[in-house]
């Protein structure tokens, strides 16, 4: 059944009238008409759809239409504007840079690469008219697009170098690109994706990454989201996980205004294994929205997803989970889990947890909790002399330990407790 905005639109249509478009819609229709051709498609979807409110049902607690206020031009850079982003954002893990500064690569202040893989510069463009109706975050990335990495890792090549994908923004502009990456068959690395900004500017940048693990390989991909407190980002993890590959992804958010982070995974191979484990800090008047999808498809895999939510100020969180089983798909253990910390009367926590399940020889379970900082626990160390500031600050890191406990790269797990740190300053 159409959803009401469907209706609606039809309605609008039949009766020929004009779309009201808001403020942030009317920039975004701008910069389509000025990307050429290959945003047609994209601009007569925006144009007569809008974009998403509440009445979408994947949008339901992100009113994008409201939310977003503007999207500024397209962002460009020079060489020693590039410079000076990478030497201000320097990465305090040893790795190989992938510097994309303001939205496209600089292959000139690139790290040497590893042997057995191969990084190439690509604009990668994806027909608009393949992509649903409300997936807007790759409507807009395909119509925006001006760039991206190729990357792919060969057969049975063990890449011990963390691979670093540094986003930077400089001013107050906007980027969108695509990465898509490939990993053999046996293979095993380490990416992260890094988003940043120079500055306090608000921003905007659109990120999609198709991913694709052969059977056999083992892959740990970190998402390390930290923009400025005025910033826009729009993210996208679109996965094919083959035959017995093991897929970790951890994703921290510790920034930006308005964040929207997809994370929409495909089982296609069995006995692989998939671990999603996630850390949200909203401070602020930040809304901040992780949505996943899982699809198992084939029989024997096993998917957790793991996260843990903090939010102070007028901050806003959201989690979307939907882990769906096909008949076929005998034998699948999912699990998932979200829970989350208000720490001020202002703050909020959406939380949609889902199972579709066609299977009958399954293991599937999802919870989701919203609560406060028990008052015992807190008295407890108090009465042991340690400070309120501290003691709420130990709890709150023992609640988000989880997500890093177990953590294969070491270094990742203590960087990410820093951070932790940082945002308890400004915001515990």
């Amino acid at each position: 059944m159409a959803d009401f905005q469907d209706l609606t639109l039809f309605w609008i249509k039949e009766m020929n009238i004009p779309v009201k478009h808001t403020t942030g819609e009317e920039a975004v229709l701008s910069l389509l008409q000025d990307a050429g051709p290959q945003a047609s498609h994209v601009l007569e979807s925006i144009s007569q759809r809008g974009l998403p409110t509440r009445r979408v049902e994947a949008w339901h607690y992100t009113d994008l239409r409201n939310l977003l206020k503007h999207y500024p031009a397209v962002a460009s850079s020079s060489e020693s504007a590039a410079k000076n982003a990478l030497a201000a954002c320097k990465n305090p893990l040893p790795c190989v840079e992938l510097p994309i500064i303001n939205g496209g690569y600089c292959a000139e202040l690139a790290t040497t690469l590893p042997q057995k893989m191969l990084v190439a510069s690509q604009t990668q463009t994806v027909d608009a008219t393949d992509i649903a109706s409300d997936d807007t975050i790759g409507l807009l990335n395909s119509g925006l697009v001006t760039g991206g990495l190729t990357i792919a890792v060969n057969d049975d090549a063990h890449i011990d170098d963390r691979i670093c994908l540094s986003h930077i923004m400089t001013e107050e502009n906007s980027a969108a690109s695509r990465h898509n990456v490939k990993i053999g068959a046996r293979a095993s690395i380490t990416l992260m994706e890094r988003h940043l900004t120079t500055n306090s500017a608000a921003a905007v940048t659109n990120t999609v990454c198709d991913l694709e693990l052969a059977d056999n390989s083992i892959v740990t991909w970190v998402i390390d989201q930290q923009m400025s407190e005025l910033a826009t980002r729009f993210g996208q993890l679109n996965v094919k996980l083959g035959k017995q590959a093991e897929l970790t992804i951890l994703s921290l958010n510790s920034g930006c205004k308005l964040v929207r982070q997809e994370i929409r995974v495909e089982v296609l191979g069995e006995g692989s294994r998939l671990n999603i484990s996630g850390v949200n800090l909203i401070g602020h008047d930040a809304h901040i929205d992780v949505t996943t999808k899982l699809d198992h498809l084939v029989p024997n895999t096993v998917s957790t997803e793991t996260f843990r939510n903090v939010v102070a100020g007028n901050g806003r969180g959201v989690f979307q989970g939907q882990i769906n089983v096909a008949q076929i798909a005998q034998g699948t253990d999912a699990r998932m889990a979200c829970n989350s910390l208000l720490l001020s009367d202002a703050s909020e926590f959406s939380a949609k947890p889902e199972l579709e399940i066609f299977a009958d020889d399954v293991q599937c379970a999802h919870g989701a909790t919203v609560s406060d900082i028990d008052e015992n626990h807190l008295f407890y160390l108090m009465a042991r002399g340690i400070p309120e500031k501290l003691s709420r600050d130990m709890l709150i890191k023992a609640f988000v330990a989880e997500v890093f406990d177990g953590l294969a790269v070491e270094q990742i797990g203590k960087e990410l407790n820093n951070r932790i740190d940082n945002w308890l300053d400004n915001n515990g």
